[in-house]
């Protein structure tokens, strides 16, 4: 029987935590299961095991992901639109290292996966962001591989510690932003 209070959302909400502590190779079994104060085996009724773990985190930190940028962009266009998206995103992954790291280089394994449909949403959320710029159909695709590579690339470095130098990282970053759109305008 499952320890009352215990459910699989509680179990992947505490194991997003602690993959955001510990990174997502400190997280594991035996580590939530301390954490939550029940026996690993216990874990066993509310997830298949570590990487059903790490792929409902991963689906989770989407899904926070485009709720931040989706709400931040809310009754903005343009520029606008995309400095609160990148401010949104840049934000999400610094505060949420470990369980965004969780949504690297998972695959949904089909169109029902929830990791598809967090996916969906938080490209859905940058899409919104493209409308307010002059693309072409067939150049959605690349900006928003574009806004994808600048804007996690910068996040994740400095989610790691990555930028050493003495220049201010928030100026670096308005500087990404005014670089992109500057690249959106133009094609």
């Amino acid at each position: 029987m499952p320890r009352a209070g215990l459910d699989a959302p509680t179990v992947v909400a505490a194991g997003a935590a602690l993959a955001d502590e510990l990174g997502p190779a400190g997280l594991t079994m035996g580590s939530l299961a301390e954490r939550l104060g029940v026996r690993t085996p216990s874990l066993y009724k509310h997830v298949g095991g570590l990487e059903d773990l790490n792929r409902r985190i991963a689906a989770l930190a989407l899904h926070e992901a485009a709720d931040a940028v989706g709400e931040a962009v809310q009754g903005y266009a343009g520029r606008d639109a995309l400095a609160a998206a990148a401010r949104a995103f840049r934000g999400f992954v610094v505060a949420h290292p470990g369980r965004y790291a969780a949504s690297i280089g998972v695959e949904p394994s089909g169109p029902d996966d929830p990791m598809a449909a967090a996916g969906r949403r938080l490209l859905a959320a940058f899409t919104a962001v493209l409308r307010g710029y002059e693309l072409e159909e067939a150049e959605v695709d690349h900006a928003l591989r574009t806004l994808r590579s600048l804007f996690h690339g910068f996040a994740t470095l400095e989610a790691a510690g990555g930028f050493q130098w003495s220049a201010d990282v928030d100026e670096s970053f308005e500087w990404l932003i005014t670089f992109a759109d500057r690249g959106l305008r133009t094609g």
